[in-house]
């Protein structure tokens, strides 16, 4: 088939192919009445596809080329210098809080038994790293129809064991970073914010319009297949610090000193002569290790899908927020008995999802059982009131944790708020139908 074909050539033959399959086989029908309507789905075309070849092409599997060119135009998306891919949003909050445990932070480095403030009414791993590295989360209750945390708790949860804050903006819509930055500025604490619902949201501070995210010392995103752009899994860490960029990437591969990519030696021409720790002189550079670290990088071939769904982006989010519009507008008789989301004051929301909250006399799960009876997906808001899941059972009352004051409000959003989805894969026709729908079983 390549006989007397340079690999240029037979790369372009392939990725035509490729081209041609994507077309044959792979354009989604055009939606009929009826069909199924999901929360989320992926949105590519033959772009992604011939991208995902083409690396696979290489056979590098680890992160390479597509790699460093996914975290320098996403970081030039952000406005933020420092970008490191990774396997998933989980693995990108873990690293973003394992970051704050280097010892090369001193005396802001956090310790186990400090505090981090956090809201229960969210994804679990924005919690989980904070417990299982033996910090003690302090949960404060969030704010309906924002549904993010409510600031005017923040004192109250602050102690002297107060280290950090780490928060997501929830589906999409910012928390309130004026007031929790002032906080953070006030108390000299570190502040991540999970982006992982929320790529492409904006906010306006000090007359200054930030892409969410970059606001805080670290944040996060995720680009699972439901997310604003998916390489499948994957994941990444941003931020403005050096030395937090250094720490995280230290962390992210293996907890290794040096910062050499993959496949590449003694980029400093100091492998085999410098002293570290209590090691011998001179010993291999490659093999120091300054933290307890993991191996949380991502391949090259998701880092090539990610690259294609980069360039798509900017018309993604202007159809999420062309969705949530037509959906807030089509629900605007109802609100008797539902109670609409609401932008957070100086933001822009790239939006995930589009929640609601019953109000009184309307059931929650009935009202679901019967909008998912007419093949539209619903989703809860996360975990509801994480602090009431069996993964609590074992360190209820014990200490692990705190709630500052009460979760009242948290408590309300687990019984009567579900979500419905705004991707830009939706055509007006679906969005129209889902608003009927729910007029309708109203």
């Amino acid at each position: 088939m390549f006989e007397n074909k340079s690999k240029e050539e037979a790369t372009k033959e392939i990725l035509e192919s490729v081209r041609e399959y994507y077309t044959q086989f792979m354009q989604k029908p055009a939606y009929r009445d009826g069909d199924r309507i999901a929360y989320a789905g992926r949105v590519f075309n033959e772009k992604e596809m011939m991208n995902l070849v083409d690396s696979s092409l290489d056979f590098w599997l680890t992160s390479g080329r597509y790699t460093e060119q996914f975290e320098k135009n996403l970081g030039e998306y952000l406005g933020t210098p420092f970008v490191s891919f990774v396997n998933s949003g989980s693995s990108a909050n873990l690293l973003a809080f394992m970051a704050l445990t280097s010892p090369l932070l001193e005396e802001r480095q956090v310790q186990r038994g400090d505090e981090v403030i956090t809201v229960a009414c969210g994804f679990p791993t924005t919690v989980t790293p904070i417990l299982q590295y033996g910090a003690v989360p302090v949960f404060v209750d969030v704010t309906i129809p924002q549904y993010n945390i409510d600031v005017s708790q923040l004192e109250e949860a602050y102690s002297p064991k107060t280290k950090a804050v780490m928060l997501a903006h929830t589906l999409g819509n910012p928390f309130d970073l004026k007031a929790v930055t002032a906080f953070c500025r006030k108390h000299s604490l570190w502040l991540i914010e999970d982006n992982c619902d929320a790529l492409g949201s904006e906010y306006t501070l000090d007359g200054k319009t930030y892409k969410t995210g970059t606001v805080g010392d670290i944040g996060t995103g995720s680009f699972y297949p439901p997310h604003h752009i998916t390489t499948g899994e994957g994941g990444a860490v941003y931020t403005r610090n050096p030395l937090l960029h250094k720490i995280i990437r230290s962390m992210r591969d293996w907890g290794r000193d040096c910062v050499c990519p993959s496949g590449k030696d003694n980029l400093c021409g100091h492998r085999f002569d410098r002293q570290y720790g209590t090691l011998p002189s001179g010993y291999d550079h490659k093999y120091t290790y300054s933290h307890f670290g993991y191996n949380l990088k991502a391949t090259d071939m998701q880092a090539a899908v990610g690259c294609a769904q980069l360039e798509k982006f900017p018309s993604f989010v202007e159809r999420r927020k062309c969705n949530w519009k037509r959906i807030y507008d089509g629900l605007q008789c109802v609100q008797d008995k539902l109670i609409l989301p609401e932008p957070v004051e100086d933001s822009s929301p790239s939006w995930f999802g589009f929640c609601i909250t019953c109000r009184d006399g309307v059931g929650r799960n009935e009202l679901v059982k019967k909008i998912e009876a007419q093949n539209i997906q619903t989703r809860a808001l996360f975990a509801g009131n994480l602090t009431r899941h069996p993964c609590f059972d074992q360190i209820r009352g014990t200490g692990a944790y705190r709630v500052a004051g009460e979760l009242a409000v948290t408590d309300r959003i687990m019984r009567d708020t579900f979500w419905v989805g705004v991707y830009p894969g939706m055509t007006d026709t679906m969005l129209d139908r889902m608003i009927k729908i729910i007029r309708a079983v109203l």
